[in-house]
């Protein structure tokens, strides 16, 4: 009678250990079909990388799933002292499109671009047709500079920071949208929506900054870092002044900051601004001579690896941005 058990049990474990076998290779199976239809799905994609942060949010918003959209420059690192590596080149050899945000912003595009063999590469400038303004300018001054006087100067005159101006945004939505529609015309159609239902969240956005920043009691804002916010001062009628010039490697005169420091006081400004990814020691220097507080202004050129994890939007920066200009500004 046991060995009867026995047998049962030994044929019963046999057939459970096949079935077992059975599903894991099956399972196999269908895991390699899925990742076989993965891969095919994503080698059927348009390859775009972006320099920047909101030129990479903008592809993304625009290409939806037609393609996969990589930023150039890690999570995390200032943006004007990047320099592509030989593996960022080596990324640029197998895409279909580089988006930049312009010459002033990437001075070092062009080199790289001489030095790649991929004749398949749509390059975008997504400054084309966009209002410039001079890199020291207060808002008071209205000159502005052409689009040929951009293409025929390196001296980085020019404010690099043009998507600050959501005017100027929709401009380089724009330009992605055509580099998109060249390389992949079958999907012009999903594009150009995608395209405007963007862009008519920027027109909502830019309404909802000039109607919260017309009637606020101060009329300028002091950044403790580079000179960032010059489009927004200019498109919302304010005055911007800044510790230093356009690059983020500079240090303030004591002069620069002894005329700050007389003018956040005598303005009563109750907030300095501090920019993201760099040192806000200026800053916090600015705060302790005046007493005043520090808020933070993004300039939004890159995200830390957190906020890149979190899926924050370009979008969702500048609602941040408005509502800490808001408290600056001591705005209703």
């Amino acid at each position: 009678m046991m060995r009867i058990h026995q047998n049962r049990y030994y044929v019963f474990s046999r057939f459970f250990l096949v079935i077992l076998l059975f599903i894991v290779i099956l399972s196999g199976i269908l895991s390699s079909c899925d990742n076989r239809e993965a891969s095919l799905s994503d080698r059927d994609k348009v390859k775009v990388i972006t320099t920047l942060f909101p030129l990479y949010d903008f592809a993304r918003h625009i290409a939806g799933e037609k393609a996969q959209v990589e930023m150039l420059m890690p999570p995390g690192v200032e943006p004007h002292s990047f320099e592509p590596k030989p593996q960022d080149i080596a990324r640029l050899q197998k895409t279909d499109i580089l988006i930049f945000t312009g010459i002033n912003m990437e001075p070092w595009v062009e080199k790289i671009l001489k030095g790649l063999d991929n004749k398949n590469l749509i390059v975008v400038d997504s400054s084309n047709g966009l209002r410039f303004i001079p890199a020291q300018e207060d808002h008071d001054h209205k000159h502005t500079h052409t689009e040929g006087d951009k293409r025929d100067s390196h001296d980085h005159f020019i404010d690099p920071h043009v998507w600050l101006d959501f005017d100027n945004a929709q401009k380089m939505a724009d330009n992605i949208f055509i580099g998109l529609s060249k390389k992949d015309p079958g999907n012009a159609a999903l594009y150009k929506k995608n395209l405007e239902d963007y862009k008519a969240r920027l027109v909502e956005l830019d309404s909802r900054y000039k109607e919260a920043l017309k009637d606020c009691k101060k009329r300028v804002f002091v950044g403790g870092g580079h000179r960032l916010f010059g489009y927004i001062a200019s498109r919302y009628n304010l005055r911007y002044l800044s510790a230093y010039g356009i690059s983020p490697d500079s240090q303030p005169s004591a002069k620069a900051m002894a005329s700050l420091t007389r003018m956040i006081k005598g303005e009563g400004l109750g907030y300095v601004f501090v920019e993201e990814l760099i040192s806000p020691k200026v800053a916090e220097t600015l705060s302790r001579e005046t007493g005043a507080g520090l808020l933070i202004l993004k300039g939004a050129h890159n995200l830390t690896a957190e906020e890149f994890t979190r899926g924050i939007t370009f979008i969702d920066i500048m609602n941040e941005n408005l509502k800490n200009l808001k408290k600056g500004l001591q705005c209703p």
